[in-house]
Formats: structure tokens, sequence, C-alpha cells
């Protein structure tokens, strides 16, 4: 793919995988297949449209279309067909009805918030029009196409789904080369970001969530040059095994201004002629995808369909609650010879749920996974808090560009490796510089009021928007002092222990629905997961194997995260070198489970 179809530093990811030694953080994680499964050839695909005579070939928004017939047709034209092609872009409404339909949930002139769409994809689409692009008997090949094509209900037809990963999305968006869905023009980046989340997503999401269990074909459309496409049968089947064994998301990677060199240094396979890596996305479900590999070949699908088909299986008893949505997120947050972050809080329960339309909020942890130097955590009020003196000299600082002693309003302690610091909504906190955080969290990932930023810019040399109204709107002053010291620093004790291992409790605070363990071994352990998901990172030691009831296993290395679904059962960590492993577990509370 050109340069000009997608604005990043990031490497395009290569159809064809190579072998990661056993230690070396992997950034292509596959779930494998059954050997043959996947294709990687437009011809094959022919071969399969040539025994049709209907196909409908719908998809997520920023798939390049064009290509994609073109390609198609090419190969069918070398074998001596011809299809008749329908483009059910023709059907969208005008700009204006679209405009009108999606105003409620932008948010106004609010540049990073709105509030998650009640929509759904038809509502984007002229009934009348799609009536009109029903193809008479024939025989001929015919082939409707774009985003929202099933929406056609062609009988008879053969169903493609063509999948497009958000990063890639978002690379696309950010070089000019996608719209929002039915939009007449493209817009700021940062504009369309939000469109995007808060109501293209969610439309999108549910009419791919309605086709999964009949599709055909899934394409992963990320190489429009390079197809690889698998039938959904295979698909289906992956994710069943998937939700009975292990996964890990394909984590993907981003800088920003206040990053750091610790990702760029220790992750072999990253571009490293790039600014910085501030985030790894390591569980950001909602923006992450799962790889399918065979014999080295790869197929990226969204992690979103794992979720549709299997959530019960995933989350076991968590299900009641969170229903398709998968509830913790792991991150990191490289600030190695970087910046501070922002100092910022986020939203409490019933705010995040009344203003931005999520189910639940955005609780946070902080385990400091490497540091150096005179690293530290902010957290918590001063004793001697001031909130009304505290908000005026942020406004002013905001207005007049000056600079805030964050220190005479915000304690600081020092972090050292395997610290744990708990951040319920509404806590005053930031990461200070050269920590590299595993951040353990909610899902809901966009909603931080950012309160002072050091006076920087963003990487694009705008000024980063500060939401301190909404900040105050939800911090909490009580959260101070000695409380801080007492409540939201975590302190570890022993939980179980047998010949050359230990279950650590890491207690998480009580307005956390998650809590952490963290096993200690030699050579092995047992776990059960007891109707529970577990979220897991090898957080010291070179790499571990997991063995599962159900026969799999698969190496993961230091610093990987990967998922223990609740169906799995049981499950056996395994420790590939003499020295001692360390491997972070996180779960939703038993008594979290129900519906709230």
């Amino acid at each position: 793919m050109g340069h000009s179809e997608r604005k990043t530093e990031q490497l395009l990811i290569p159809g064809t995988k190579k072998e990661t030694e056993a230690g070396n953080y992997d950034i292509y994680p596959g779930y494998s297949t059954e050997p043959g499964a996947l294709k990687n050839s437009y011809s094959e695909l022919a071969e399969f449209i040539l025994k049709q005579k209907k196909v409908i070939f719908d998809g997520y928004a920023g798939v390049f279309w064009d290509k994609l017939k073109s390609q198609i047709d090419k190969e069918l034209r070398l074998k001596n067909k011809k299809a008749i092609w329908y483009d059910f872009s023709v059907a969208t409404k005008n700009p204006d009805q679209i405009d009108a339909i999606i105003e409620p949930y932008l948010g106004g002139n609010d540049p990073v918030f709105g509030k998650k769409a009640n929509l759904e994809l038809n509502d984007f689409f002229d009934v009348g029009i799609i009536k009109d692009l029903n193809p008479e008997e024939s025989t001929d090949i015919h082939i409707i196409y774009g985003t929202g094509a099933a929406l056609s209900h062609w009988k008879d037809s053969a169903l493609i789904y063509v999948d497009l990963p958000k990063n890639e999305l978002q690379f696309r968006m950010r070089a000019g080369r996608v719209k929002n869905l039915g939009a007449q023009s493209i817009d700021a980046p940062k504009k369309m970001y939000k469109r995007f989340y808060f109501v293209d997503w969610v439309v999108l999401n549910k009419h791919k969530q309605k086709l999964l269990p009949q599709l055909d074909i899934i394409i992963d459309a990320q190489r429009p040059d390079e197809i690889t496409w698998t039938n959904g049968e295979t698909l289906r089947e992956c994710l069943h095994s998937m939700s009975t064994n292990f996964f890990r998301v394909r984590p993907w990677f981003e800088p920003g201004p206040w990053g750091g060199t610790w990702i760029k240094d220790n992750i072999e396979q990253l571009n490293k002629d790039v600014p910085n890596y501030a985030w790894s996305f390591e569980l950001i479900v909602p923006e992450n995808g799962l790889l399918l590999e065979d014999e080295r070949k790869m197929l990226e699908v969204s992690f979103d369909m794992l979720m549709y088909q299997e959530n019960r299986s995933v989350l076991g008893e968590a299900a009641k609650r969170f229903g398709y949505e998968f509830p913790i997120r792991f991150d990191f947050l490289d600030t190695f010879d970087g910046g501070n972050l922002s100092i910022q809080c986020h939203p409490l329960t019933e705010y995040i749920k009344k203003e931005f339309g999520e189910s639940f909020t955005q609780d946070e942890t902080y385990y400091i996974l490497d540091r150096k130097d005179d690293s530290i955590v902010y957290l918590g009020f001063r004793e001697s808090i001031d909130p009304d003196g505290f908000k005026k000299e942020l406004k002013e600082s905001f207005s007049n560009n000056t600079k805030v002693d964050i220190k005479k309003y915000v304690m600081s302690y020092p972090s050292q490796k395997h610290d744990f610091f708990l951040i319920p909504a509404g806590t005053i906190h930031g990461s200070g510089i050269n920590n590299l955080v595993l951040e353990i969290s909610a899902t809901p990932y966009i909603f931080t009021f950012k309160l002072y930023d050091w006076l920087r810019p963003d990487l694009d040399g705008k000024p980063r928007p500060l939401n301190i109204d909404r900040g105050f709107d939800n911090l909490q002053f009580d959260r101070k002092g000695d409380y801080v010291t007492n409540n939201l620093i975590s302190k570890p004790y022993l939980l179980e222990s047998g010949d050359d291992w230990e279950l650590y409790h890491l207690p998480t605070h009580a307005e956390h629905f998650y809590d952490v363990h963290r096993y200690e071994f030699i050579t092995e352990v047992h776990a059960e997961t007891n109707g529970e998901c577990h979220v897991l990172m090898l957080v010291e030691g070179e790499s571990i194997t997991l063995q599962t009831t159900n026969g799999k296993q698969q190496r993961f290395n230091y610093a990987e995260t990967f998922v223990v679904p609740a169906a799995a059962k049981s499950y056996m960590l395994v420790n590939n070198s003499p020295k001692k492993a360390k491997v972070i577990k996180a779960f939703v509370k038993p008594d979290q489970n129900e519906e709230i």
C-alpha cells in the first residue's frame, strides 16, 4: 500500500510473519487454524464467486471498495466471466439528513466527547433506493458491494464481509483517505475520530454482530494488494476454540506528546524511526483485533466478533453484567526519558452514563512494570487542598499559558517496580517521567479529563484541549493526605503457596469491579478459572508456556498480555527459565458479576 494511503510510522502488518524468539515480545500473535484454512489470492476468491448467482460484499468503514472491486473484476475477466456490480453507497441518505440524525450524539462544540448513538445502520440509508437495487433474474453474476450492503436483503446470495482493523482505519483517516459513515467530505482527524467513536462504530458493530452467524467468507482488507480471507465456518470455529482456551489480541502502538523510549528500546519488531511510543494498546478491545494464523499467513478480525459469538464462554458469570463488552483493559504508558502525563481524572459512574452513554466508567490502576532514576506517580490531593484556589489557578494557567506548581496541590509518591497504585474514578492522578506503567483498568479509554498538561502542545503543534470544568464535576477532594496512603496504594499479601510457588493478592479499591492477583513461581503453577475470565501478563521473567485442560498450549513472552476465558476451566503456567517468574492476573470480582 502506498504511503499516501496511511499516515503513520507503524509498519503495515505483513501477510506472512517471522518466528519470534523466546523472551522477545511478539507484535503479531496468531491463533492457529487448520492447515490451508487461510487463503491469500484474489484468484481463489474469484473461484468461489464463479459458483454464485448473487454475492453481497458488506464491510466496515474505511475499506477501499474501488480497489477491491477492480481486483475481483480483473480475476473474473481472466476466467472469462463478467459480473454486474451494484454500488450500495448510492442508497445513502443525503448528508443533510444524516447530519440531522447524528447531531444529538456529537457533543456540540466539545472537541473530544459526544454520546454513544442509539441508532441502527439502516437509519443511514434510503429504503426506496435499496429496493431498486434488487437484480433481475439472469445468468450473470450480480454483486452488490459497500458498507451496509447486506441491508439489501438479496435472497439466495453469498455473504462476504470485508473487515478492517481500527488502527488501519485511523491511519487511513489521518491520511485523508476515508470519510465518516455517509459523510459528504473528509474532516479533521480528531473530529472524525469523535464521530467514529460515538456514532459510526456503534452502528457498524451492531450490524456486524447480526451478520456474523451467516457469513460465508471473511476478508481482512488492511493489505488491499495482498488479500487474506477464509470461510465463515473457519472463523466461527476459531472463535469458539479461543473461547475455551486462550487468546492474545494484536497490540498496536502510538506516539504521544509525553511518550518515551522503553517500548522502542525493548520491542524488536517495531519501527524504530519514530519520535517515541507513548501507548501500547495491549488489550483495549474496542480497538484491537485477533489474528488467525495458518503456516505463517495472518488474517485479522475485530475482537468484538469473539464477544458477539462467545461472550458467555469468555466472561462466564460476568456476562450477566457486561454482555458483549469486555470489561478489563491492559495498556502501557511509556514515559522513559519522556514527559509527565497530564494531571487528570476520570468520570464517576453516573456521570459517564448520563453524559456519554457508557455503561460503566474508567476506573484505573497503575502497575509499575519498570522505572528508572527518581520516578514518581502523582496521586491524590494534599491535605491542605483548596478546591476553589486550585480551579482558579488552572483556569488562569490555561488562559495565560502560565506554569502551575502542581505539587502544591497534588501529592506524589516514588515508584518502584511492581508497585500498584489505585485510581478509582474521580481521583486526581498522572504518571511522572521515567515510568513504564501497566495500566490495568476498566475498558472505557477515552474519558480522560485533563486539568493541567504542562503547557505543551500535541504532536501536531496545537494546544491539547483541557477539561477543567468536567474534571471539577467529578473530582473527589476527600481523597487526600493519609486517605491516599492508606487506601490508594495497594498492600499485597500472601494468599496461597506451594513448594516453589506463591499467590499474592494485590487488593484494589472498593469501587473497582476488578481485582488483581500475582503468581510467583520457579517451575509451574496450576490455576482454576472458577467461572471467571483471567487477563494475564508475565511481569517478570523471560517466557512462560500456558497449557489448557483442552490440550492447547502457547508460549507467552515478557510483557505480553493474554487472556484465559472462563470456559477454559483450568490451566497451567510453566516457567521456561530457572529464574522466578511473576504473572499478574486481573479478573472481575465475584460479587460484581450481577447486572447493576
